[in-house]
């Protein structure tokens, strides 16, 4: 019988695209199983573990946080096929992706607006900290 292979964290982050820092964060946060240690204290990682950072990180890559990913890896660990759940989060992530052009369209045109009206209040104003700011019509504070 063989002996899986066995990578120290350095490397498993190195094979994962990742920093030992994230691998010990995701290892505290419980997105990885807590690995055994050698008598001189080394984490010891799997390959299933470098597979599982990959994922982590992939899921990074496409918006999901760490708890999302933490629930993703749950249902898996459960016995459970995630793919419902997450075709579920990629779209709560569109659709706040959509918002947020939304709300970064407006702001364009209200700076756009502002900055065109601002020959009018770069002088002179001096009841104002700046009457570019004070006079700009924008929608309402976030």
């Amino acid at each position: 019988m063989t002996t899986p292979a066995t990578w120290t964290v350095g490397k498993a982050a190195q094979a994962a695209g990742l920093s030992a820092k994230a691998v010990r964060l995701y290892e505290a946060k419980g997105l990885l199983p807590e690995p055994p240690r050698t008598d001189a204290g080394y984490r010891l990682y799997t390959d299933q573990d470098i597979a599982v950072l990959r994922f982590i990180r992939q899921a990074k890559t496409l918006g999901l946080s760490l708890s999302e990913i933490g629930d993703i890896l749950d249902l898996r660990r459960g016995g459970t096929a995630p793919c419902p759940h997450v075709v579920n989060l990629l779209d709560e992530r569109i659709r706040a992706i959509d918002r947020t052009i939304t709300e970064l369209r407006q702001l364009r045109h209200d700076l756009a607006g502002t900055r065109a009206r601002a020959r009018q209040h770069q002088d002179g104003d001096t009841g104002c900290v700046c009457g570019i700011i004070e006079h700009a019509r924008s929608g309402p504070p976030q």
